[in-house]
C-alpha cells in the first residue's frame, strides 16, 4: 500500500509538470500590476466608432491587470496623428488605433511600431506592414457583394449613386475599389456620382439632398456604411420620394439596419463587427507575452436581406 501511495504521487507531480504550463499561459497575470492601453479613435460622432470603443473598453475591463484610455480626433487627421503621438510619448504598453489615412498615418504608426509598442489596427490599416495585426472583415468582398446585389435588384440596368465614406481611409478605399471592380462585369450598371460623407448620417442626408437638388438622375444607392444608408433614407423621405422604389445597400449591419430592411425600405446590409472584442483580445496576449498567430485577422461578413433578417442578430 506504501508503495502504491508513492507511485500515485509520483504520477500526480508529472501530471503537474504538464499541465502548469498551460495555467500559466492563459491564466497567470502578467508581471507589471497594470498596462496602459491606448485606443486613438477618429471620431465619436459616428455611432459604430462609438459602439467599436464600448466593445474594447467592456472586454478589457474583465482584465484587472489593464487600464484602458481613449482620444476622440473629431475626424481629423493631424489631430488623431498628434493622439497617436501623445500615447507614444507618454510610454503606454499597446497602442490601438483605426487609421484616418492610410498613406499620411503610414509613418506615424510606424515610427510607435518602431519605439516597442505594439501597434494594433481595427477595421482600417496602413500602407505598408509596420504594425503588430491588422483586424478585418474583408471590405473588397462586402462592396462586390453588393454591386451584385444591386446588379440582381436592378436586373442589370440601372444608374447607382454611392455614398462613399472616408476617402482617405483604407476602408472606403477598398469598397470603392471592390464594388467599381464588380460592375465591371454589369456593363448595364453605371456611377452617376461619388459623393464622400465620411461615414456620418448627417453629411449622408446633405449628400442626396443635392443630389436631388442637382436632378441627378439615379436607381439606387450604394452607401458604404449604414450610418450613411439611414441618411439617404430620410433624406429621400424628407424629399417624398419612396425608398423601397430605390434600392439602397448599406454596410455594419446595426438595429436601425435591420428595422429598415424588415419594412423594406433597405434593400440589403452586410454585418461589419467593431473588432472592438478582437483587438482588445489581441491586446491582451501581447500584454501576457504570447505571440499573436497572424499578421492579419479576417472576420467573416455575412450578407442580410429580408430572407434572413430574423436570423442574423445586428452587431449593435
Amino acid at each position: 500500500m506504501r508503495m502504491m501511495s508513492k507511485w500515485l504521487r509520483a504520477v500526480l507531480i508529472c501530471l503537474s509538470c504538464l499541465v502548469s504550463p498551460l495555467v500559466l499561459a492563459s491564466d497567470t497575470p502578467p508581471a507589471k500590476s497594470k498596462y496602459v492601453v491606448a485606443f486613438a479613435q477618429d471620431t465619436m460622432a459616428n455611432d459604430w466608432r462609438a459602439a467599436q470603443v464600448r466593445d474594447l473598453k467592456n472586454t478589457l475591463a474583465k482584465y484587472p491587470f489593464v487600464e484602458f484610455v481613449f482620444s476622440d480626433a473629431n475626424g481629423d487627421t493631424a489631430r488623431q496623428v498628434q493622439d497617436i503621438e501623445n500615447f507614444a510619448a507618454k510610454g503606454v504598453d499597446i497602442l490601438i488605433t483605426s487609421p484616418r489615412d492610410a498613406e499620411l498615418m503610414r509613418e506615424p504608426i510606424a515610427r510607435v511600431q518602431r519605439k516597442g509598442i505594439p501597434v494594433i489596427l481595427l477595421s482600417r490599416r496602413v500602407q505598408g506592414d509596420e504594425f503588430a495585426q491588422y483586424i478585418s472583415a474583408d471590405n473588397r468582398r462586402i462592396a462586390r457583394q453588393a454591386a451584385q446585389y444591386l446588379a440582381k435588384r436592378l436586373n442589370g440596368h440601372g444608374r447607382i449613386l454611392v455614398l462613399q465614406g472616408v476617402p482617405t481611409a483604407s476602408s472606403a478605399i477598398e469598397r470603392t475599389q471592390g464594388f467599381e471592380e464588380e460592375l465591371k462585369k454589369h456593363p448595364g450598371l453605371k456611377i452617376v456620382a461619388t459623393k464622400p460623407a465620411d461615414y456620418l448620417r448627417g453629411m449622408a442626408i446633405q449628400r442626396v439632398e443635392d443630389a436631388l437638388t442637382e436632378k441627378l438622375a439615379f436607381d439606387a444607392i450604394y452607401a458604404q456604411s449604414d450610418s450613411m444608408a439611414m441618411g439617404a433614407l430620410m433624406a429621400l423621405k424628407k424629399a417624398g420620394r419612396d425608398p423601397r422604389k430605390i434600392p439602397i445597400t448599406g454596410i455594419d449591419y446595426i438595429t436601425e439596419a435591420r428595422e429598415a430592411i424588415r419594412v423594406g425600405d433597405l434593400y440589403a446590409s452586410f454585418t461589419y463587427p467593431t473588432f472592438g472584442k478582437e483587438g482588445a483580445e489581441a491586446a491582451v496576449r501581447l500584454i501576457r507575452g504570447r505571440k499573436l498567430d497572424r499578421k492579419e485577422v479576417i472576420i467573416d461578413s455575412t450578407a442580410v436581406t429580408r430572407a434572413n433578417v430574423e436570423k442574423v442578430e445586428p452587431i449593435f
